[in-house]
């Protein structure tokens, strides 16, 4: 019996097309990934089928029934959504956030200890240790993702779709998400997904449909795609390699140095460095302290320092527009939290960092529109019309929004943190050659990620972070996924092309 039927669903916001005549079935025990390009209309679908918008034409059955078209309807069905963007209440508890909407209760009042041993069982099977008791405001974002997706399987869903789930976690965690996909997959349970991952499409799913240009290209067995052949098929063309070739500063001289750096809580005595030309890639597991030690060195954190240089002058740690002052830049990884004002127009994004520095009172709307199409046609921001506001835009082209928005002050140093998450392939190779040009120009490039192909693919040299503690750096051949593997999870050799960093050996 087939679970769920979609017949010639379209979907139109004005005169643009989103989604063309889809046609799918999804059966019980079925994973479906849905794959293509930023824009192709993945989430769109999704959110047609959890009844959060309407076909513009077509139908739909779910359970050889016409199909709920309410958010309501569509979970009291049994039709349960896991969206990119978390929704999610930060001054809650995180057994308050599972149950959020559905409350359990013992007579009138609500049954807070059962809530939390309940949100504790699923959190674990999820392989999640959040306590039920803490508040969400006080967890970190791979927290906040188990946490929606621990909200989803409480509520005893047919299906559900999980739109980019993986963008936050790490590999383990990934892995761990994808054990209680199986066993509800063996349940009887279906599941929808989107990703840019390839590999976990490749792993996961048992059927692949490509969208492009809201159409669905292709639909096969993932047993019977290779990832470059999902890949292709997601941008119609053949893919060159991905990565650009690395060329090697000779002769360049150091553009930052630092030493023992400390943010308390986070990191310990971290110390690295990076010359002119260079893309320096920072690796480590979730937690280990990537993240914190570089918003720390751009003033966005209390910290101290035995030593900090930049361009070989030694100086006390910066405050966030002294860093902007002296070319350090820094790229968030939480691009809609902290990157960009989703609310407003691409001209006022854009204009953000030259305006912090400039001081003036005075807004130039007329620079503002013309930096603007610079930009648009500098980093193929694809908008459909300028006077769009950064939310409007796919996350591909947010985060070039993002990255243009960064660069705008043409910066000496800086320091792309996740710069791929949740882009698509075709995106990612974008914003890779942008990354290789830049340390072509001369940049002083740093490349935190969690994706280690990313890391290995783009860096000249590695630091691996453990546990608040740049452990090790990695040269030469020993740029690759084992080593540093061995040295986030603290499994080290003697090797002459690893440089070990304090206790790292202990």
């Amino acid at each position: 019996m087939v679970l769920l039927t979609l017949s010639e669903i379209a979907k139109s916001y004005g005169p643009v097309p989103v989604l063309k005549s889809i046609n799918l079935e999804v059966e019980p025990g079925e994973v479906l990934a849905l794959v293509g390009e930023n824009g192709a209309g993945k989430s769109t679908l999704m959110r047609i089928i959890a009844g959060l918008a309407a076909p513009s034409s077509g139908a739909a059955t779910f359970q050889q029934r016409k199909a709920p078209t309410t958010l309501v309807d569509a979970e009291q069905a049994g039709i349960i959504m896991v969206h990119q963007e978390f929704c999610l209440a930060p001054h809650l508890t995180v057994s308050e956030n599972v149950f959020l909407g559905r409350e359990l209760c013992k007579g009138p009042f609500t049954d807070r200890s059962k809530m939390e041993r309940l949100a504790r069982e699923i959190l674990k099977q999820l392989g999640s240790s959040a306590a039920p008791r803490s508040k969400l405001r006080d967890l970190r974002v791979s927290d906040w993702q188990m946490i929606e997706l621990a909200k989803a399987f409480a509520r005893d869903p047919s299906i559900i779709l999980m739109d980019e789930p993986t963008a936050v976690l790490s590999g383990a965690e990934a892995a761990r998400l994808f054990d209680k996909v199986r066993e509800f997959r063996a349940a009887g349970g279906s599941v929808i997904f989107t990703s840019h991952r390839l590999d976990e499409v490749k792993e996961i799913a048992d059927r692949v449909a490509v969208l492009t240009d809201g159409q669905i290209v292709r639909l096969e067995l993932a047993s019977n795609l290779t990832e470059a052949q999902m890949a292709e098929a997601m941008v119609g063309r053949p893919l060159a390699e991905i990565y650009p070739h690395k060329v090697v500063a000779t002769a360049a001289s150091e553009a930052v140095s630092v030493e023992a750096l400390t943010t308390p809580g986070f990191v310990t005595n971290a110390s690295f460095s990076v010359k002119q030309g260079e893309i320096l890639g920072v690796a480590g597991l979730v937690g280990s302290g990537r993240t914190e030690l570089f918003e720390a060195l751009c003033g966005l954190r209390p910290a101290t320092c035995r030593k900090f240089s930049l361009n070989g002058r030694g100086r006390k740690l910066p405050n966030p527009r002294e860093a902007w002052q002296l070319g350090l830049a820094y790229l968030t990884e939480d691009r809609k939290g902290k990157g960009l004002l989703l609310g407003k127009g691409l001209d006022v994004n854009l204009a953000l960092t030259r305006g912090a520095l400039n001081g003036s009172a005075w807004i130039n709307k007329k620079s503002e529109r013309e930096s603007l199409i610079e930009a648009i046609s500098g980093y193929d921001i694809r908008t459909g019309r300028v006077d769009v506001t950064a939310g409007a835009l796919s996350g591909g082209n947010q985060q070039k929004v993002l990255i243009a928005k960064t660069l705008a002050t043409n910066p000496g140093v800086i320091i792309f943190d996740e710069p791929t998450r949740g882009v698509d392939i075709g995106a990612k190779q974008q914003i890779y050659e942008i990354i290789a040009r830049l340390a072509a120009q001369g940049k002083a490039i740093i490349v935190v990620s969690s994706e280690m192909q990313e890391v290995v693919g783009l860096a000249h040299r590695v630091v691996v972070m453990r546990k608040g503690e740049t452990v090790g750096e990695l040269v030469g051949d020993r740029v690759n996924e084992s080593e540093i593997i061995k040295l986030a999870m603290g499994i080290q050799e003697e090797k002459s092309n690893v440089r070990y960093f304090g206790n790292a050996r202990r």
